[in-house]
């Protein structure tokens, strides 16, 4: 067994195959990890980020590899624009909304030929695969959501974004502009302050900021600065959903307020303490015990506890569905608070 995960680390490390999809809106990226003839897990990462600055903390778990790529073929999905080496958009291109975003999915899973497939999204990213869920019911077998957006924005978090957007046209990724964004990931303690230096995941994230061409960032958020209230479409949602939250996120009471428009009978919520909106990045750890109970509701393990191949197709009729509420599972609907170290 340790063989078969280190050689998933290992994986991980060099690097997945890139593939450039053109849909009617536009080209994606998408790298895949893994073994195409498992089941599918898709990432969507938020704005001005990608696959590596919002994921790589989780998938360099160990305990984490060997839950994820033991069960799963990884299909990390880029913004148009976000993805490593991108050019920068022409100016010409029609700005995408947050539904041509959602149907682009419906194109790279049509492209790779996958049926109904696992969901994880943050915040901006989580906002377009819950409306991609709502939309294509059928396509989405669970949505795991970190710190996610569901309700049109505010006035105020318009007015905010929209001189975040003015700024970027104006002048670039300034560190300005990287200090707002690093606000909406992490929490101030990680950020750091004069006394204390800012983490290393925090410092990483910084730099890749800036390899960001500001034409493609401003495009995805302006897309999400234009989104629509999802709440009522949740509340159609039957698909299992999984929700992680940090407590110091802007998002925070957001989240919560997607918790209430979802049948509980099919949604859990956990809370992070000490934790910014990026609980991948900033508490991997956190995520590991729940998202282990929540995919036994598919009949996946961690490699060593059944026999079951992984290749068979998803299905959750294994367990009773009583079996697999929240109550059930040890995950209550009113936050967890939940404290873990803070390095994998």
């Amino acid at each position: 067994m340790m063989v078969g995960l280190n050689d998933d680390i290992e994986e991980i490390y060099n690097g997945g195959k890139e593939h450039h999809i053109k849909t009617c809106h536009g080209s994606v990226s998408v790298v895949v990890y893994g073994d195409q003839e498992k089941p599918a897990l898709i990432t969507y990462p938020d704005v001005a980020l990608n696959y590596l600055s919002c994921f790589q903390g989780l998938f360099l778990c160990p305990e984490a590899v060997s839950l994820l790529l033991h069960n799963f073929c990884i299909y990390h999905i880029s913004p148009p624009g976000h993805e490593f080496g991108a050019a920068p958009v022409c100016s010409n291109d029609p700005s995408p909304s947050v539904e041509d975003l959602a149907d682009q999915i419906l194109e790279v899973l049509n492209f790779f030929s996958l049926e109904a497939v696992m969901c994880m999204g943050i915040t901006a990213g989580a906002y377009i695969l819950s409306l991609f869920a709502i939309k294509h019911k059928d396509r989405v077998l669970g949505l795991i959501l970190i710190s996610p957006l569901c309700k049109a924005p505010s006035w105020s978090e318009w007015f905010y974004y929209k001189v975040v957007s003015n700024l970027l046209y104006y002048y670039g990724m300034s560190g300005l502009l990287k200090d707002i964004f690093l606000q909406r990931y992490f929490s101030k303690e990680a950020r750091g302050s004069s006394e204390v230096p800012e983490r290393d995941v925090v410092h990483e994230c910084r730099r890749l900021l800036g390899e960001r061409h500001s034409s493609s960032l401003m495009r995805f958020l302006e897309a999400v600065n234009r989104r629509h209230d999802l709440t009522d479409g949740l509340r159609s949602l039957k698909c299992r959903t999984l929700i992680f939250v940090g407590d110091q996120s802007p998002f925070h009471s957001e989240t919560l307020h997607m918790v209430t428009a979802l049948d509980r009978k099919y949604s859990a919520l956990v809370e992070v303490q000490a934790c910014g909106s990026m609980v991948t990045e900033e508490q991997p750890h956190a995520m590991l015990i729940p998202m282990e109970f929540f995919f036994m509701g598919f009949g996946l393990y961690r490699p060593g506890r059944v026999s079951d191949s992984p290749r068979s197709p998803l299905s959750p009729s294994c367990i009773s569905p009583e079996l697999l509420s929240p109550e059930s599972l040890g995950i209550k609907l009113k936050p967890i608070k939940t404290r873990v170290p803070t390095k994998c």
